[in-house]
């Protein structure tokens, strides 16, 4: 029997490596699979007959924007049953746990109470309207600085960029479009990184900084190698390039959604949980702190 490229299967005596898809079109006596459950196996056609599926059976998010390309870090595919042994090693109390809270949540809590107040959709637009992008861009670098997300040479690049009136006035523009207005997202995002990149700002943490902070509900901020690992520990193609633009976003906010409905069972509140996981779990990372 022949295994085409892209068919989902599982294995019929493996339940717990989930669905898998056929990497390559099999030989008389092999196939390469990647399953959800496990990573990457060759099987002998020997020995086993991958069982096929489809429909809702075979649908997946990791498997619907699988990573196949090796990357030069040398990550290896880890379940997300391993991941979450790691996260848990860390923070035994999960989302929900004191120590959780004192080094990754209630800070970014803060800060979310900060830009509500700063840049709410109210007091944003009475800043707008009074035509006073000077104070938009002082409560902009004070939300900016309330955490250190954001590398200090990037908040000088902002900073610089923002010391014309005419910088002033796009930014302050921009911003509220990006957080108040009624177009696509799409259509906001890449406006905003216009913007960034004209001011020369135009970096992932702080074109996705403000949008996180006042919604965190529905939106991810890029800290990009942290990002990266941690779609690749998954082996979840993010399609990133360094330059911003909306197809790396949009696949970022898929890996986000994933993450966040995929561990439902530690009840994660937004996507601040979801962004202290994804850092939690990348190889070397979390012992250097935020």
């Amino acid at each position: 029997m022949k295994y085409l490229k892209g068919e989902r299967v599982v294995h019929p005596g493996m339940p717990a490596w989930g669905i898998g898809e056929v990497l390559e079109e099999s030989s008389e006596d092999h196939v390469r699979i990647f399953f959800v459950g496990t990573g990457e196996k060759k099987l002998s056609l020997k020995h086993v007959m991958p069982v096929r599926v489809s429909g809702n059976e075979a649908a997946h998010p990791i498997l619907d924007n699988l990573r196949i390309s090796k990357s030069a870090s040398g990550i290896r595919y880890q379940s997300l049953p391993e991941s979450i042994q790691i996260f848990l090693a860390q923070f035994p109390g999960g989302f929900r746990g004191e120590r959780f809270a004192r080094h990754e949540r209630d800070y970014k809590d803060k800060a979310n109470r900060q830009a509500s107040d700063l840049l709410g959709k109210e007091p944003f637009d009475a800043l707008l309207a009074a035509g006073d992008h000077a104070e938009v861009v002082r409560r902009a670098l004070k939300l900016i600085n309330a955490t250190n997300l954001v590398y200090p040479g990037e908040k000088i690049s902002l900073r610089d960029g923002l010391k014309s009136e005419a910088g002033r006035s796009l930014f302050s523009l921009a911003l509220h479009g990006l957080l108040h207005g009624d177009d696509s997202f799409e259509g906001r995002f890449s406006g905003f990184a216009k913007v960034l990149d004209g001011i020369g700002a135009g970096k992932w943490t702080t074109a996705t900084y403000f949008p996180f902070f006042l919604r965190p509900d529905q939106y991810m901020f890029v800290k990009p190698t942290i990002t990266q690992f941690a779609a690749e520990l998954c082996g979840f193609e993010l399609n990133y390039t360094p330059q911003l633009n909306w197809r790396t976003y949009h696949s970022v906010l898929g890996f986000s959604r994933y993450l966040f409905d995929a561990l439902e069972e530690l009840e994660p509140r937004d996507m601040i949980d979801v962004q202290s996981f994804m850092w939690c779990i990348a190889p070397g990372t979390y012992a250097d702190g935020e």
